[in-house]
């Protein structure tokens, strides 16, 4: 039995036998790491769970307009084995061409009004649905955008050594523009 049928199994013997997907987790980070060795240090930087592979994948996209390089070895360390490509980094050099604050936007308290600033301690909170294990071996997370009517998703995978990597992140697409860079307002 692998990884992925042990934790499905759990999933079905903590709520009586029946699969529900429906869980919600908020993950607070108290300070955000200043370098890579930092952001490793982390207690989500394990990996052992898809909500903080998924949370990670936001704080790393935040380091972006700063620092281009330490946001993508953040990126290259979540998704473990399958480093990023040319193609991987053109894709998010082009999405942050005019706005740097979707990121921001995923963690609790950021919203157009306060030109996405978040709250502290920092939170971003990950929820599944019913389908978010529908691939053996993958989950399909989802996080609320302060700026956006629907959520976003990430996709996760499960490697052979336990942890959860990157696959695919559905971030960085647009939302509404911070107050202060409204023209009309």
């Amino acid at each position: 039995m692998g990884l992925f049928d042990d934790l499905k199994n759990k999933a079905v013997s903590a709520v009586g036998g029946a699969v529900q997907h429906n869980k919600k987790v908020s993950v607070v980070f108290p300070k955000l790491p200043d370098d890579l060795e930092q952001f490793k240090a982390l207690p989500q930087a394990q990996l052992s769970n898809p909500f903080d592979t998924a949370a990670l994948t936001v704080l790393a996209l935040c380091f972006y307009p700063k620092d281009k390089e330490l946001s993508l070895a953040m990126l290259d360390h979540l998704r473990g084995p399958r480093p990023m490509s040319g193609v991987d980094k053109q894709f998010i050099r082009d999405r942050f061409m005019d706005s740097d604050y979707v990121p921001r936007s995923y963690f609790e308290g950021a919203t157009p009004a306060n030109d996405y600033t978040p709250a502290e301690p920092y939170t971003i909170v990950v929820f599944e649905n019913p389908y978010s294990y529908s691939d053996q071996n993958y989950a399909k997370l989802f996080i609320t955008s302060g700026g956006a009517d629907s959520p976003r998703y990430v996709q996760l995978r499960l490697a052979k050594d336990g942890k959860w990597y990157l696959w695919e992140q559905f971030l960085l697409s647009g939302i509404r523009q911070p107050e202060s860079s409204n023209p009309w307002a």
